[in-house]
């Protein structure tokens, strides 16, 4: 746990304009005004040293640690309280199911895939693309107290399960079959 009880956020991502990591650091910004938080920065790409810049210049450098890239980051997610991730675009959101399976809720954009992984209510919060004052109070709506937090802890490692490689890969091998079955007809 963070010194002081604070609440530990995370995003890990490429650092690419389409990943809008600059939403990461305002909607942060605007949370830690209601509640004691620390911000984890997984991995490394184009946008890393503007968006340290940007971390700098809003004085919140202290509470910000860019981790870098990791090959294997889900103990250090598994550790944390939200997982944000507020992209332009997602086919399908990867990495919050990876946070969801490791119990830690998500706060992520509505767009893409993303609503198919991060059910709104369940496992996390959906949010308009930019929109960093309602991630902000969703992230808080989510941590401000710890039978909410569980519940969403609880509910995004249900939700994750849905994608199981025993579930997901016999729906897939049945659908290459039922297409090869048409194709050969």
């Amino acid at each position: 746990m963070p010194p002081k009880g604070e609440k530990l956020l995370v995003h890990v991502s490429n650092f690419r304009p389409v990943k809008r990591v600059d939403d990461v650091v305002h909607m942060f910004k605007n949370l830690r005004r209601r509640l004691p938080v620390r911000l984890l920065m997984i991995g490394d790409g184009p946008e890393r040293q503007r968006i340290e810049t940007i971390c700098r210049q809003a004085e919140i450098s202290e509470s910000v640690e860019f981790i870098g890239k990791m090959t294997q980051p889900e103990d250090l997610v598994a550790s944390c309280d939200l997982f944000v991730l507020p992209s332009e675009s997602e086919s399908f959101g990867l990495a919050a199911l990876e946070a969801m399976a490791c119990g830690v809720p998500v706060v992520s954009s509505n767009t893409g895939g993303l609503p198919e992984v991060n059910k709104h209510g369940v496992s996390g919060l959906l949010n308009d693309v930019g929109d960093v004052d309602a991630m902000a109070d969703n992230a808080f709506a989510i941590l401000a107290d710890d039978a909410t937090h569980q519940r969403y802890r609880e509910g995004a490692f249900e939700e994750a399960k849905r994608f199981d490689v025993d579930l997901i890969l016999p729906r897939y091998e049945a659908l290459y079959d039922q297409v090869r079955s048409t194709v050969q007809a």
